[in-house]
């Protein structure tokens, strides 16, 4: 009996395999949407339009953006969880809503492992700690001085509560040992304009949104929290170089399909969404605000989600940080 039902399974997966492959070749047939969780203008956004104008200028289908903010990217991130496996709705996703969010909420309605499958990698960006002019303090270690000597004495700004730029923050806190005085704002161009005009005193911040204020003067550049030291930051060095290798926190951006998508269709968007990331005019788009382009394999996206979800979990819980 087992001998006959042998073939059987053979035949139905080479049958399930053709399936896929048509699906792929076929694919797509009508329109897809793009979930961005968060609201136009932002990062995630810019990337997400950059990729979907791309794909459909190859595919000659519509490939609409749909923004889908609030809950801190939870709502459109959810929509994409709960949506048919068939390559029609991808997520343009973010460090924030996939790896930090599960530990900021008591309960989301997805998981990021078991609801979603990774395409591919679009790109990252470095967070760049700067300072106002008015900070005695040139580098790094001498702010950590300047910190212990005035214990709570210094406030940080972030765009607020849990955001990336926060919880970058609280790691600095926990590796350095210091005490500065978180100061969250609702969004990041309102706490550049308080750091500019001397309110608070520190930032953790994608290098677009303050490497023009650090160019001419306005801020100072202190480190930044990426392995090595990215194309385009001038002269600011790494926390790794300041004695601090642990202080590493790159924002990514990333594709993603509802999981069950088939493997095929996966494959396709991963080949076609890198072969756009890499054009001259995407790359430079992205260059200017600070975004370096990296892709991946889907496994390859996979291992580092998990990876920052064990890293961002033990962030979350020593700066006890809730949204919820």
């Amino acid at each position: 009996m087992a001998r006959k039902f042998i073939p059987f399974v053979l035949g139905a997966l080479f049958l399930a395999g053709l399936h896929g492959g048509a699906l792929a070749q076929q694919y797509p047939t009508k329109p897809i949407r793009l979930v961005v969780p968060f609201a136009p203008g932002g990062g995630v956004d810019l990337i997400g339009r950059s990729i979907a104008q791309k794909l459909n200028e190859a595919w000659g289908q519509p490939v609409v953006v749909d923004n889908r903010g609030g809950g801190g990217g939870n709502i459109g991130t959810d929509m994409v969880a709960k949506a048919p496996p068939d390559g029609y709705t991808l997520l343009m996703g973010y460090v924030g809503n996939l790896a930090i969010n599960p530990f900021l909420f008591r309960k989301l309605p997805y998981d990021p492992v078991r609801d979603l499958a990774p395409v591919t990698l679009a790109a990252t960006a470095p967070n760049v700690l700067v300072a106002h002019p008015s900070v005695a303090a040139r580098s790094v270690k001498e702010l950590i001085a300047l910190a212990r000597s005035r214990p709570g004495g210094l406030n940080y700004a972030s765009a607020g509560n849990g955001t990336v730029g926060h919880m970058v923050a609280e790691l600095f806190k926990t590796v350095t040992h210091i005490n500065i005085t978180h100061i969250p704002y609702k969004g990041n161009g309102p706490a550049i304009i308080d750091i500019l005009g001397g309110q608070v005193q520190l930032m953790f911040s994608a290098p677009g949104a303050v490497l023009a204020h650090v160019k001419a003067g306005r801020l100072k550049g202190l480190a930044v929290a990426s392995a090595a030291r990215p194309a385009g930051l001038g002269d600011i060095p790494t926390f790794a170089e300041a004695g601090y290798p642990a202080v590493e926190a790159t924002a990514w951006y990333g594709v993603l399909v509802p999981a069950g998508t088939p493997r095929a269709i996966v494959s396709k968007l991963n080949q076609e969404t890198v072969r756009i990331m890499q054009l001259p005019d995407v790359k430079e788009r992205l260059a200017v605000h600070g975004y370096d382009v990296t892709t991946n394999t889907p496994s390859e996206f996979a291992a580092l989600l998990k990876a920052d979800l064990v890293k961002w979990e033990k962030v979350v819980k020593a700066s006890g940080a809730r949204v919820d």
